[in-house]
């Protein structure tokens, strides 16, 4: 059996953990997360979390889209007060 593979897209989200490390989150992947103790091993391991999540997806006959959100950053103005 003839198998086709593509490549999604997947926005991922990483916090810095209180405890050290980092913790990594698919907002389009409910449950899909992960962590690190740095940002590369965050990064391997959420691709990892991805490709697992994928194929159970495909085993229950569901296809995730692709995801279409992404991370963008606004400047706003903060007044101090003395």
């Amino acid at each position: 059996m003839k198998t086709h593979s593509s490549l999604y897209t997947y926005s991922v989200f990483y916090e810095a953990a209180p405890e050290g490390g980092y913790v990594a989150f698919v907002p389009a992947l409910p449950g899909c997360h992960t962590q690190g103790e740095t940002l590369e091993e965050a990064e391997t391991n959420v691709k990892e979390a991805i490709e697992a999540y994928l194929e159970s997806a495909v085993a229950s006959n569901w296809i995730p889209e692709e995801s279409k959100s992404f991370q963008g950053v606004v400047r706003v103005p903060f007044p101090a007060r003395a």
